[in-house]
């Protein structure tokens, strides 16, 4: 049960600060080993942006209410807190 929520006192907030100075400091290290200069990427393209313009796509009322599971003459239901 120790992945309960519980209120943390000074000394294990220091022990988790103590752990994450030590991750932060070993990722450091790691990170100062890679070669800055990288190369260039392999991949080519014809095109590398997309064009700007075009037509915007249409979002009918129509569309959204095909689109809905669940729906009641004039509003889309929507779920509501089931994440929690």
């Amino acid at each position: 049960m120790d992945f309960l929520f519980h209120n943390i006192n000074e000394k294990e907030k220091e022990e988790i600060k103590k752990q994450v100075d030590t991750i932060i400091e070993s990722f450091s290290k790691k990170l100062s080993q890679i070669k800055e200069d990288l190369g260039e990427s392999d991949i080519e393209r014809e095109e590398c942006a997309r064009n700007e313009g075009g037509k915007p796509a249409e979002l009918s009322r129509d569309i959204m209410f095909k689109n809905s599971p669940d729906k009641n003459d004039d509003f889309i239901i929507a779920e509501k807190k089931s994440w929690k």
